[in-house]
């Protein structure tokens, strides 16, 4: 038995010399050290010894099962470290390398101005109001003193979705929706987007955006609308820009005017932009007239008030000098990054 116990653990430290990972060694410590192991096995064999022999043959078979154990928990330690050690290698980083830059998208141009305007006008007491872009008749012409057979229909030429229903022509569909739910004061602005069936060009879109204003209150007038557009040119523009008021016709304001600043590409001398006028215009105002206003359960003999369109496309475009109104929807980030 003890010649048996010394070819066992010959052969044990042989194997575990020639682990090479560490499913090996726990497979050669199951089978030397387990309940069912080589060493445990002859532990149970040491009945068939004499009481003299007993003794003597277990201290042998514990010695001979410390050995294999403890080569068997550094050859595991060994492997681990290996392991360890071939992991950090793959797994460097060459902090020499140029890093990966993630890119950061920015606001579209449009937004930007959208945000600057916004800002404009909270600052001078606006509220902010949305309306649904798929608008009833009743709210996008009636309402706004375009009844069926006004000729101001045929310039609009809307997208129809139904008898009653179209996708809206401008935003001002939106401060009929507010007149009828809020009692005045009111101040709002109802920035968002429109629709018309307009060929596309450098200056047309069948898409594109307004914001429009209202204010009504007691005592309003024109030198108040006046007020208001001059402060916001400034703001936009600059202090030194000049604004200009033309007399035009809205069929849902009366009087009506047309507001041209002083062009940002020639400051006013005049060039192919402005057409060699010297003057861009911007929006179309006017005071809100008294059919609105009583449309909406409003009494213009007690109430006046004033409402602006502005065309953000337009002013961005004049902003940033950019020559063609297509650039800002075809989202080719060459243009874009430039912004």
């Amino acid at each position: 038995m003890k010649e048996k116990l010394e070819v066992i653990k010959a052969a044990a430290m042989e194997a575990i010399s020639s682990a090479i990972d560490e499913k090996g060694i726990e497979e050669l410590r199951v089978k030397y050290l387990g309940k069912k192991g080589e060493l445990t096995a002859i532990l149970k064999q040491m009945g068939s010894l004499s009481p003299e022999e007993r003794p003597k043959m277990g201290q042998l078979v514990n010695e001979a099962k410390s050995v294999v154990e403890e080569a068997i928990g550094n050859k595991a330690d060994q492997l681990k470290a290996k392991a360890t050690e071939l992991k950090l290698k793959a797994e460097t980083i060459d902090i020499t390398m140029p890093p990966k830059v993630n890119k950061v998208g920015k606001l579209h141009p449009l937004n930007t101005v959208l945000n600057d305007m916004i800002d404009i006008f909270q600052s001078m007491g606006f509220d902010v109001l949305d309306g649904p872009e798929v608008e009833t008749d009743h709210y996008n012409f009636e309402c706004l003193n375009v009844p069926a057979d006004h000729p101001a229909r045929d310039m609009q030429d809307t997208f129809y979705l139904g008898e009653n229903l179209l996708l809206r022509t401008q935003t001002s569909a939106a401060q009929i929706r507010t007149m009828e739910t809020r009692k005045p004061p009111i101040r709002v602005i109802c920035p968002g987007r429109v629709f018309r069936a307009d060929e596309v060009d450098a200056t047309h879109s069948p898409v594109f955006h307004q914001i429009e204003g209202l204010v009504v209150d007691k005592g309003v007038t024109m030198c108040d609308l006046k007020g208001v557009l001059e402060q916001f040119a400034h703001e936009i523009y600059g202090k030194d820009t000049n604004v200009k008021f033309r007399p035009s016709f809205f069929p849902f304001t009366e009087p009506s005017v047309e507001v041209d600043v002083t062009c940002s590409e020639c400051g006013g001398k005049g060039c192919r932009v402005c057409k060699g006028s010297g003057w861009i215009e911007i929006l179309g105002a006017g005071m809100v007239h008294p059919n609105v206003l009583r449309s909406c359960g409003i009494d213009p003999e007690e109430y006046s008030g004033f409402a602006f369109g502005i065309g953000l496309d337009r002013l961005t475009t004049t902003r940033y000098k950019i020559s063609d109104i297509r650039h800002l929807f075809e989202n080719d980030k060459r243009f874009l990054e430039q912004f």
